[in-house]
């Protein structure tokens, strides 16, 4: 990361980096571990309220750096099963999505890693109004120490594949991931984080590189190149054989398996000739296929399907010795898909403009 200056954000910077800092002001080193702590610990958002840190340093603090905590705009619970859905305000204006879901085995909570989206999926409402910006690591980080404060129970498991492309901001989800597995701050394990990708090949190659354990989900949703490019725009850079062929490395690299996200469409990808399609793609590999019933509400509102079309065309898989599940659908009474909710947040504020 840059220098610090005024437009610091603090929360996206290492302890190292804190040292440094805090080494050029000439104060005693043990105070970047406090200000860490008072972030990343006791998850503060102002620097007033780090007490055991001098006056001085505090003004400091305030006059290089920011904490750039979330606004709650909105917050949504499921009738259905619990799901949490949050509507946040950032510090400049800009509106992102988190989801926290309840499973047998835990609370899951989904990130955003961009505002908005430029990948342009015709099924997925979060690319409606492109992308405006990416969002700092610590942003990521701080939905879950939002949410996390307001259920008051520690969230378990983290799945990056909310609003935006997360390769596409390799950087900050990076340094969001150390941060979070740091055992000074949340100390969450690797293993229990997946991050979700369209397909960036030069990403996908990256982060098997940057030996952290965790999972890689490919957002496949097709089982050829035609398909793939009708509904997947980003599948124009990045072929389907080029894809699938990374993530091959992917698994070679790192050991950890890769999970390929379907989300099933009617007439479009879920015909016996698809099925048959994915059965000789991952003929004799160790895939496994995620079902996910498509939610309307992307570009193209009439792209849906149902539990009973995934029941179907998982049946189907398995003729063809395919690993698959069906997504449990969440929050479907809340606008639970990707980018539902701050959508309809925008058409609001434009019909009141």
């Amino acid at each position: 990361m840059d220098g610090i200056s005024a437009n610091t954000d603090a929360g996206s910077l290492t302890l190292s980096e804190l040292k440094d800092y805090i080494k050029g002001l000439e104060e005693p080193s043990y105070r970047a571990a406090q200000i860490f702590s008072w972030i990343h610990e006791r998850r503060v958002t102002s620097f007033d309220e780090m007490t055991d840190i001098s006056k001085k340093l505090r003004e400091k603090l305030k006059e290089d750096c920011f904490i750039p905590f979330l606004e709650t705009e909105e917050r949504l619970i499921s009738k259905i099963d619990g799901t949490r859905k949050y509507l946040f305000k950032t510090r400049d204006g800009e509106y992102i999505e988190t989801v926290l879901m309840r499973y047998e085995y835990g609370v899951t909570i989904c990130v955003s890693t961009q505002v908005g989206c430029a990948m342009g999926c015709v099924f997925c409402a979060s690319g409606i109004d492109g992308r405006k910006r990416n969002l700092s690591a610590y942003e990521i980080l701080s939905q879950i120490y939002t949410v996390s404060c307001d259920i008051d129970e520690r969230i378990g498991h983290v799945v990056v594949m909310g609003m935006g492309e997360p390769l596409d901001n390799y950087d900050n989800v990076v340094r969001f991931i150390r941060l979070l597995t740091d055992e000074r701050g949340y100390n969450l394990s690797a293993r229990n984080i997946t991050v979700s990708t369209c397909g960036i090949v030069p990403g996908i190659k990256k982060l098997s590189e940057e030996g952290i354990p965790l999972t890689l989900a490919l957002s496949l949703h097709a089982s050829d190149q035609a398909t793939r490019e009708k509904i997947m725009p980003v599948a124009k850079r990045y072929g389907l054989d080029e894809v699938l062929k990374e993530c091959d490395e992917y698994f070679k690299k790192t050991g950890r398996r890769v999970t390929y996200e379907y989300a099933l469409i009617d007439s479009v990808n879920d015909t016996d000739e698809h099925a048959r399609a994915l059965g000789a793609l991952f003929k004799g590999k160790d895939a496994h296929i995620n079902i996910i019933p498509v939610n309307p509400g992307g570009r193209d509102e009439n792209f849906k399907s149902s539990r009973k079309a995934a029941l179907e065309f998982k049946k189907k898989l398995e003729k063809y010795k395919i690993n698959a599940t069906i997504r449990r659908e969440t929050g479907r009474d809340i606008n639970g898909a990707c980018g539902q909710l701050r959508s309809r947040h925008n058409k609001e504020q434009q019909q009141l403009s």
